[in-house]
């Protein structure tokens, strides 16, 4: 996992590689969300272009940031996901409250419409 910030949208980038299962969601979640405190960011953007597999404890983190990041004002990008991924997203119904993209700015302006 690789995290940075993109001050111009006042978002957190987090570039995720792999499964987001129950063994990588604990690391993902803290790392996430002490990012979240210290940076002042407000949007949180997960690149999925390298995420092989998702099971319920990665829907868990994404639920748990979309709930932080609606306290801040901010939403939570959802972009590059595979069409597996995305089928997980669906039928967990994530995509009803994460902004879902194939690219971050586009994801970025459809997450600003919404608001």
């Amino acid at each position: 996992m690789e995290l940075f910030l993109w001050g111009k949208y006042r978002t957190l980038v987090v570039k995720l590689y792999g499964e987001l299962d129950h063994h990588a969601a604990q690391n993902v979640r803290e790392s996430v969300d002490r990012e979240l405190l210290k940076s002042g960011v407000i949007n949180v953007a997960f690149d999925f272009e390298n995420v092989t597999f998702m099971d319920s404890s990665g829907i868990g983190v994404i639920m748990g940031r979309c709930k932080i990041t609606k306290s801040l004002g901010g939403k939570v990008i959802i972009y590059g996901a595979s069409d597996e991924v995305k089928r997980i997203i669906k039928m967990a119904g994530i995509d009803k409250i994460v902004t879902l993209s194939d690219e971050i700015e586009q994801g970025i302006k459809e997450a600003s419409l919404n608001v």
